[in-house]
């Protein structure tokens, strides 16, 4: 955990931000992207970290190394009778599995949460992301359910958990 910065993500990031998208984008298969990353703009993700950081329910930290982001957390707040909710959002790259930055970011998400007023956190993982689902119980997250067919890679169906966090 040397040398990692840990900040709330700022507009000047985005170009940062969507580079980071394409790497951990071809890292994994369980994200919602490919090595493509994000499909938008520097200005399109400028204006999406700007409404975050607008939002008192919602929050993006990103881990700096070395200049490079190599780790993100986020969390959007739903709005109207679900504004007591918000939806879980992190990755990590590769290279820092099993090093405690994925713990470190969920940490640093469930604090924003406690002192935002925000009583529940959901959030959806591969059903056989055995290593994410582990770092998630240990926080406390609850298994709720099951969302059949949520990718489609190739010919292959993905089945994902739909899991919470009760914070009450």
């Amino acid at each position: 955990m040397d040398n990692i910065i840990i900040k709330e993500a700022s507009p000047e990031d985005a170009l940062a931000r969507i580079e980071y998208s394409k790497k951990i984008g071809s890292e994994t298969d369980n994200l919602s992207f490919g090595a493509e990353g994000f499909p938008i703009s520097v200005e399109g993700e400028a204006e999406y970290i700007e409404s975050l950081l607008k939002d008192e329910r919602s929050c993006s930290f990103f881990a700096w190394r070395d200049g490079e982001i190599i780790g993100d957390v986020s969390l959007s707040g739903l709005t109207r009778r679900m504004n007591h909710r918000a939806e879980l959002g992190i990755t990590v790259l590769k290279s820092e599995w099993n090093k405690g930055l994925g713990s470190r970011l969920l940490e640093m998400a469930i604090e924003y949460a406690k002192s935002h007023g925000i009583e529940i956190i959901n959030l959806e993982v591969r059903s056989d992301n055995f290593r994410a689902i582990h770092v998630y119980e240990k926080f406390g997250f609850r298994k709720i359910g099951t969302s059949f067919a949520y990718f489609k890679i190739g010919d292959s169906y993905i089945d994902f958990d739909i899991m919470y966090l009760d914070l009450r």
